[in-house]
């Protein structure tokens, strides 16, 4: 155990597959992959499995699939397992009886630089913000989410044409080698677990990231044009910031925007549409235009602004607001 402990991995997206991946190839000691149940998803409801169940499948490694992590059965096949440490990235939230199992303690992978973004949606608050930095955090779960003692954190700087597609897959890679770091360190003893409290200074600075709903990801265009920048790339391109568009008669569609550019154009009305019908279309914010560039109207495909010129006419008749 001492060198080669008993690691049970969680998790579920594609985010967790790099850290698995990781720990498989440097040869740690996986006994058991928990990840969650096959769901029915798309169009066709067709019964889809958790890009950690193929991995794990694809690597002959055990796989377990509660339904409940309290279920007193799961429990005990936790327990028979006899970890000396569990691994979490993107799962759900454990239950005492579980993260208290293993000997050397219960791991997550976070997306942000704790005790900053606590919650589910770390990288697109980050980007929605603003910010021009974030990173990984390696910490101890306890009682309280994303509240547990840090082993190792790593800065990732966040750049101007970063999106929340772009950060994930950079964090993804960099996460699996900060969770191979953090085993290493434990196994040796090298890391000294910091408490986040020592690191808040003042409570009202501290950022959230709560989960994103679709209710939560309409474009206000009342707000300056840097705002609305940072908070479509942040939304791009899941699940994608939309507004509302319509024209004199009362019709209303709704658009996906993906990526946008900004002008040193001044607005000249609130939340109007300038367009030359063929090859660009401009919105206003509070203060700049903001040039679209790759959009989807509501049950069509992505497209380019000229592409969907091409069959949306008199889009300079439409408004972002009714009035």
């Amino acid at each position: 155990m001492k060198n080669n402990p008993r690691i049970i991995f969680m998790g579920t997206p594609e985010f967790a597959v790099a850290s698995l991946e990781k720990l498989h190839q440097n040869g740690h000691n996986i006994v058991c992959v928990i990840t969650s149940v096959d769901k029915a998803a798309g169009r066709g409801k067709k019964i889809r499995q958790s890009a950690i169940k193929e991995y794990a499948l694809k690597h002959n490694l055990k796989i377990l699939q509660p339904d409940s992590l309290k279920d007193s059965v799961f429990v005990d096949e936790i327990k028979d397992l006899k970890p000396d440490l569990q691994i979490v990235v993107a799962f759900r939230m454990l239950p005492k009886i579980i993260w208290e199992i293993p000997k050397l303690g219960t791991i997550n992978l976070h997306a942000s630089l704790l005790p900053q973004y606590r919650g589910a949606a770390p990288i697109n608050h980050a980007i929605i913000n603003g910010e021009k930095e974030t990173g990984l955090t390696t910490f101890f779960i306890n009682e309280a989410i994303d509240t547990g003692n840090i082993l190792l954190q790593e800065k990732i700087m966040i750049s101007e044409m970063d999106t929340i597609g772009s950060l994930h897959d950079k964090m993804m890679m960099i996460g699996g080698e900060l969770i191979c770091k953090t085993i290493e360190g434990i196994i040796k003893e090298s890391i000294t677990p910091q408490k986040q409290v020592d690191l808040i200074t003042n409570q009202a600075n501290l950022h959230a990231a709560p989960k994103i709903f679709k209710q939560d990801c309409q474009i206000d265009w009342n707000k300056p044009q840097n705002e609305v920048f940072n908070f479509i790339r942040g939304l791009s391109p899941y699940p994608g910031a939309h507004t509302y568009i319509y024209n004199a008669s009362g019709e209303k569609l709704q658009l996906k925007i993906f990526e946008v550019e900004k002008t040193a154009i001044s607005s000249t009305k609130t939340a109007n549409i300038e367009t030359d019908n063929k090859s660009f279309i401009s919105i206003n914010s509070s203060d700049f235009q903001v040039k679209i560039k790759i959009l989807q109207l509501e049950g069509r495909k992505k497209m380019d602004v000229k592409s969907f010129l091409l069959g949306v006419k008199n889009i300079n008749t439409w408004r972002t607001s009714k009035h």
